[in-house]
């Protein structure tokens, strides 16, 4: 226990390091990527699975036909992940489009009623910020705006009926004016989505749904 708290503070001070020094200049007035540094660094302190902690989705009796009406709401809300991450606005927009239509096609009829209420509570925020994506495809921090709250909404369902997969739940410290954001991504590696480039491996990972 005591060499996994250790090796946890240590990556916090790695990822805190690459949050606050991207970017930053040296004496001959270049801009040099310490992120990206202190990014290969990380590769070699990646948390183990024994040291992430892990919650079980809320319903142990979701229906199979919610799940699989759900599970393309996951897959497209990482899309949106992966395209902000790599500063691609178009394709952030179009996983959004997908993640609306997928909305439209969930399959409530299954849930049982705290499930739907669960479901409901977050239904029409999700359509308001995958609509408010999908349609800034030239404004990628405006995208990143509406990616905060998104990320609150899909992490409540994966939390209450799982994603389908292990999602990772990773915070960057650093948005906002130091407010800091939370994302899910399907892999323990940090891609961050609020910087992307500037400060990609931005980031520390608080849990894993599965």
């Amino acid at each position: 226990m005591k060499k996994n708290i250790i090796a946890a503070l240590a990556l916090s001070m790695v990822i805190f390091a690459a949050c606050n020094n991207s970017g930053t200049k040296s004496d001959d007035g270049h801009n040099h990527d310490s992120a990206a540094t202190a990014g290969e660094a990380m590769k070699h302190e990646a948390p183990s699975d024994e040291s992430i902690a892990e919650i079980k989705p809320q319903f142990a009796d979701v229906d199979g036909k919610v799940a699989a009406s759900l599970k393309p709401v996951f897959d497209h809300y990482i899309h949106v992940k992966n395209g902000l991450a790599a500063d691609n606005a178009s394709e952030a927009a179009a996983g959004a489009k997908a993640m609306d239509e997928a909305l439209a096609k969930v399959d409530k009829s299954a849930m049982t009623p705290d499930q739907q209420k669960l479901y409901t509570e977050n239904e029409e925020d999700l359509k308001e910020h995958a609509d408010h994506i999908s349609k800034n495809g030239g404004n990628i921090e405006h995208q990143r705006e509406h990616f905060v709250q998104m990320s609150e909404d899909v992490y409540a369902l994966a939390k209450g009926f799982g994603g389908g997969q292990a999602l990772y739940h990773d915070f960057c410290p650093m948005y906002d004016n130091n407010k800091g954001a939370m994302w899910l991504s399907e892999s323990k590696e940090i891609k961050n989505p609020y910087f992307g480039d500037k400060m990609l491996t931005c980031g520390t990972i608080k849990e894993v749904i599965k």
